[in-house]
């Protein structure tokens, strides 16, 4: 088609004529019309010439679909009226009869940053306001995660980061019948309710250990109190079996596992995370996983090999561990890898004064003092005897224990002590303290107190030398090294350098609580127990005063008013390692005590593990800023005491079985190895 010149007409093509025709304007619709027409009348032919099925299956279809348009319209418009006052009351009463009351959306008042729910007006919901519990924000959309290459730079997610956000997901998102994913609640045990935190593996409860995690569906009746609680044992053994899948698939029979960047890393080349764990997971019923670890032990596990190790981890990690799973299993298997491994230590007490050097080649039998020094620390010579002696009972080789009670005698006698505290360091060849002044109930010294104790309760409490050290220890804290903070009035314990006190406390000191507990449930005086109740509180504090809810490794305790703060964190102590001290005390305070709320302390620690530590492929890793949500600086990497000690802490002090492991016929080594006290025969 072509316009022509003159006005009105176009010139179109007639393929009758082949050729251009001239046509007015009302020609033109006329010829449009025409074939209107005819292109109707094709249509019509051509459904007359389908056949009659066709026609039917067609008409079907159209039929189906026009009733789904009409279901999904009505669907919409019943949203759409859900918001009018009608259908609100109509929700509110089927919630009300299954027995929860949510706010309604039309009555929720607006909450600033750190409102609590006693801040809701009283004629919304006056249950609300006995909880003083801050009502969460709701999570921001999930963004993608960060490459895999190398370990990732964490982002936050409500607190939870990137590189737990699969991980995360799986524990708290639920798929309902259509396949729509739902945030689970949680509710605490007092009613008030709050929307969990989008990517925590464990939920977090709220002031008692009869929170609970309830989906929409399964919500029970408040009133008559029927929520089924948190099986906060079972969370644990959780836990364990996905720190046991992480080594499994990267690190199997290696020392310790790498999960950011699932591989492993080597210390002794000796299986070490598996060792450690087996009487954990003898503990925890993990049945199916200590038969696999056992085969391993059996053919896979030689201490044949020219490498150098350190004797006191190997002694509370591998021949602690071997000597423990052997008492709680029977097996035989275990007791004769100890008395391998026991024997290849000895060549370390061939020294000039019998204190031991600290490392040993197991495979060439010789032994040697570190690198850079002819000293040990105290807390490692001092710290070896539990299993030592044991191993002499069990293999009526006395040998074993003639070794460790020289040191622990030469030591008795030693000068340079201030009242009942020792320094940090011990010469081999000398057999004397060196760099004195020095005390601390912290790194190198820690462990040398809490064997006092537990030596004396091994040998069935006969040892009188070992209780007197014990108590003049003790009284010497007091004196030396106990202090408040000024605004809490936190009780910690500091360390002493050269006459002035340092108010520093490792968080190794944690472990003072519960061996305090221990001591005044076997006859102690009761001030002991008094200082264990004062000094939890103050570990407790070391993890709710973090913004990751852990502990660092080193806190800083403010004697003078800083801001209103008890607690300041070095940027280099700001990590934390997995660490067990502080649950291990919580186990032995409720143990003697029954007070829940050392459970509820310890679930909350559970929870901050899962939040910040747990890896999606498996493994836990230490962190590097505790201080830090947005970014906690993952480590890369699991110590083997986080299987051996962490978990199975937990595990124990969640239990109600208080014959499981009991304090009356177990004591644990530094390493959380459970070793018999002696029967009163021998």
């Amino acid at each position: 088609m072509k316009e022509s010149l003159s006005g009105g007409l176009v010139e179109m093509y007639s393929p009758q004529k082949k050729d251009f025709v001239s046509l007015t304007v009302r020609e033109q619709h006329n010829r449009g019309y025409t074939n209107g027409k005819h292109r109707r009348q094709s249509c019509w032919r051509k459904w007359k010439q389908l056949s009659r099925l066709q026609r039917s299956l067609i008409l079907f279809l159209l039929a189906f679909l026009f009733i789904c348009g009409i279901l999904s319209y009505s669907s919409l418009t019943e949203q759409w009226r859900g918001i009018s006052d009608r259908s609100l009351k109509e929700d509110w009463d089927e919630v009300d009869n299954r027995g929860l009351r949510p706010i309604p959306p039309g009555l929720i008042p607006k909450l600033s940053a750190g409102v609590g729910v006693q801040d809701v007006q009283p004629d919304v919901m006056p249950e609300l306001q006995k909880p003083s519990i801050p009502l969460l924000p709701k999570p921001p959309a999930m963004r993608k995660p960060p490459s895999k290459r190398g370990p990732p730079a964490l982002q936050k997610r409500m607190n939870v980061s990137d590189w737990q956000l699969k991980d995360g997901e799986e524990g708290l998102i639920k798929t309902d019948e259509d396949g729509a994913k739902e945030a689970k609640t949680v509710i605490s045990w007092r009613g008030a309710m709050i929307e969990a935190e989008q990517g925590t593996e464990l939920q977090s409860t709220i002031q008692g250990k009869d929170a609970t995690v309830v989906d929409a569906e399964e919500a029970a009746d408040l009133k008559t109190g029927t929520l089924k609680p948190v099986d906060r044992v079972e969370a644990v053994q959780e836990a364990f079996r996905h720190a046991w899948k992480g080594y499994k698939a990267f690190a199997w029979g290696h020392d310790e596992l790498k999960p950011l960047s699932k591989t492993h890393g080597e210390w002794f080349g000796l299986g070490l995370t598996l060792i450690d764990a087996l009487d954990t997971m003898w503990i925890l019923g993990l049945k199916d996983e200590f038969a696999e670890a056992r085969k391993w032990v059996e053919t896979e596990l030689s201490f044949s090999k020219n490498v150098d190790v350190n004797l006191f981890e190997s002694t509370i990690r591998i021949l602690g561990g071997l000597l423990s799973t052997y008492h709680l299993s029977g097996d035989t298997l275990f007791l004769d890898k100890a008395k391998d491994i026991g024997f290849r230590l000895m060549p370390a007490f061939k020294t000039p004064s019998k204190i031991p050097y600290s490392d040993v080649n197991i495979g060439k039998g010789t032994a040697h003092p570190p690198r850079w020094t002819t000293d040990s620390t105290v807390a490692e010579v001092t710290s070896i005897q539990l299993e030592f002696r044991e191993l002499s009972r069990l293999t009526q080789d006395p040998q074993y224990q003639n070794a460790v009670e020289e040191v622990t005698k030469q030591v008795h006698r030693l000068e340079g002590k201030r009242d009942g505290l020792v320094p940090m360091f011990i010469n081999t060849n000398s057999g004397k303290f060196t760099r004195r002044g020095a005390f601390t109930l912290g790194a190198r010294a820690d462990s040398y107190y809490e064997y006092l104790l537990k030596q004396w309760l091994q040998g069935g409490k006969k040892e009188t030398e070992l209780l007197e050290d014990y108590i003049q220890a003790i009284e010497g804290v007091k004196k030396n090294l106990l202090k408040q903070t000024s605004t809490s009035k936190l009780t910690f314990v500091g360390e002493l350098s050269n006459g002035r006190l340092n108010p520093k406390m490792d968080h190794l000191v944690c472990f003072l609580p519960g061996t305090l507990a221990l001591g005044a449930h076997n006859g102690l005086p009761a001030d002991h127990m008094e200082l264990a109740i004062q000094l939890i509180e103050t570990c407790h504090q070391m993890y709710v005063q973090m913004e990751t809810g852990l502990s660092p490794e080193i806190a800083h305790f403010n004697l003078q008013n800083h801001n209103g703060r008890d607690i300041d964190v070095k940027p280099a102590d700001r990590h934390n390692l997995l660490r067990p001290e502080t649950v291990e005390s919580l186990f032995y305070m409720y143990r003697f005590t029954k007070d829940s709320k050392y459970r509820d302390w310890g679930w909350e620690i559970l929870q901050s593990f899962n939040k910040h530590t747990r890896v999606p492929s498996g493994g836990y890793t230490s962190i590097g800023n505790v201080r830090d949500p947005l970014n906690p600086a993952p480590r890369d990497k699991m110590e083997s005491f986080f299987l051996s000690e962490t978990l199975k802490y937990l595990f124990l002090l969640f239990s109600d079985d208080t014959e499981l492991i009991s304090l009356d016929k177990y004591v644990f080594n530094t390493e959380a190895h459970p070793l018999p006290i002696w029967p009163s025969a021998s």
